[in-house]
């Protein structure tokens, strides 16, 4: 999928996608959505010691390279599940600017996440464990996970450049693949996407968005 780099509001990349007219971050700033949207309003409500999170979209790696900084910070560990049927390539992933904005010591374990096996657990860092998949959620019975998850980052394409990753089949199969207590997070505050979550099982509330964004959800099992 052709994309080109473009720069956010606070200064951090996302890619855009022509084919899609689609970005794969808020342009009003990347890692300021990435920040809000899945680390305070889904990491930091799970209480548990050893989190195991679901991403759907793995991306720039964005989310997985803040999480795995965030974790870094406390005693948790994670193992990191990610989905994503078109990676972007090594030498698109060395021109982004996300560890030179957040923690210009970090760039060696950022290219690690674009860098390592897919397919396989990988040892980041030994709190935080990386299993890429290349693959999409759009056909649910072919994910077959070895635990149930505590986290899940929904951040696929919004829902009219990509319906085949907003079904109802989806969110339940999602339901059925978390922990009691589970929280999934999503930037879409869509009715139908609220209304699916909550036909799957999930409490669904409304939570103030970043810059640029008036609502996004949150969803606890």
């Amino acid at each position: 999928m052709q994309h080109i780099i473009e720069i956010t509001e606070d200064g951090s990349h996302t890619l855009y996608v022509p084919e899609l007219d689609e970005h794969y971050h808020s342009t009003h700033g990347a890692i300021r959505e990435s920040l809000h949207v899945y680390l305070e309003a889904a990491l930091h409500h799970c209480g548990k010691s050893e989190v195991n999170l679901l991403e759907i979209g793995f991306g720039t790696g964005l989310n997985a390279f803040l999480t795995l900084l965030d974790i870094e910070k406390t005693e948790k560990t994670i193992r990191y599940t990610t989905l994503e049927r078109y990676p972007v390539s090594f030498v698109d992933a060395q021109m982004f600017n996300y560890s030179k904005l957040v923690d210009p010591t970090q760039e060696e374990k950022f290219m690690r996440l674009h860098s390592c096996l897919w397919g396989d657990w990988v040892e980041i860092t030994s709190h935080f464990h990386l299993k890429k998949l290349q693959m999409d959620a759009s056909s649910p019975e072919n994910f077959q996970p070895e635990e149930l998850f505590d986290v899940i980052y929904y951040d696929a394409f919004a829902p009219e450049k990509q319906p085949a990753m907003w079904t109802q089949e989806i969110f339940n199969r999602l339901y059925a693949l978390s922990n009691q207590g589970a929280v999934l997070t999503t930037y879409c505050a869509k009715g139908v996407v609220r209304r699916m979550l909550q036909a799957s099982g999930f409490v669904v509330e409304r939570l103030s968005g970043p810059p640029g964004k008036r609502e996004i959800l949150r969803a606890v099992k």
